[in-house]
């Protein structure tokens, strides 16, 4: 018991002895520690505002979807992600895009890179073929750094588009998907599988 107490003393001697000649560690633990702290909080108050703006219940039902004009469609696409945490979701399609609609950056650090496939006639119209997903593929990732690249389509995916897909990674959401989510049951990230971990912590509720 002793011999405890006498080790404990000298560890504790030999701490304050070691802090006295860097008294920089202090201050920069105290500023480690407070910059967690800030980061803690400002996680709590995103989640707060991410729950707010899923609260204000963003809905599409799939007859709205199909009655848009393909760019208003990408606006759609936009929304949802907004809606669902992506603050920074922005719409991006047109001359030069590079495959890309919509790109915005999820509540877990991850930047989605969005392609929208639009059909007025819906699950009727031409599927989504390889050729629009090897495009996306070929600037998802390469070009615009994408952790999850998609594409989103109101119709269908041909059989080769789907081997494609599984065989380059890429998410599809077809009208089945779309419609879970513009119905608001779940974010995009909860429907598709094997999405890339997060890049940073869970948000705080």
């Amino acid at each position: 018991m002793g011999g405890g107490l006498v080790l404990a003393w000298m560890l504790v001697t030999g701490l304050v002895r070691f802090l006295a000649a860097h008294p920089w560690i202090p201050v920069v633990l105290a500023m480690l520690i407070g910059g967690a702290v800030a980061a803690w909080m400002v996680q709590r108050r995103r989640a707060a505002q991410w729950e707010r703006i899923r609260s204000q219940g963003l809905r599409y039902a799939l007859t709205q979807l199909d009655a848009l004009h393909h760019r208003q469609f990408e606006h759609a696409v936009r929304d949802l992600m907004r809606r669902d945490g992506c603050a920074d979701a922005v719409q991006v399609g047109g001359a030069g895009d590079n495959g890309a609609d919509v790109k915005a950056t999820d509540p877990y650090g991850r930047l989605w890179v969005i392609q929208c496939k639009h059909r007025r006639a819906g699950l009727a119209g031409s599927p989504v073929g390889t050729p629009d997903l090897q495009v996306l593929n070929g600037t998802g990732r390469p070009v615009h750094k994408g952790d999850v690249v998609v594409l989103v389509t109101n119709g269908r995916f041909s059989k080769p588009a789907l081997e494609f897909a599984r065989s380059q990674r890429l998410h599809l959401v077809d009208r089945t998907v779309l419609a879970q989510w513009a119905s608001g049951s779940r974010p995009l990230w909860e429907l598709l599988r094997a999405v890339p971990p997060p890049r940073r912590p869970t948000p705080l509720s």
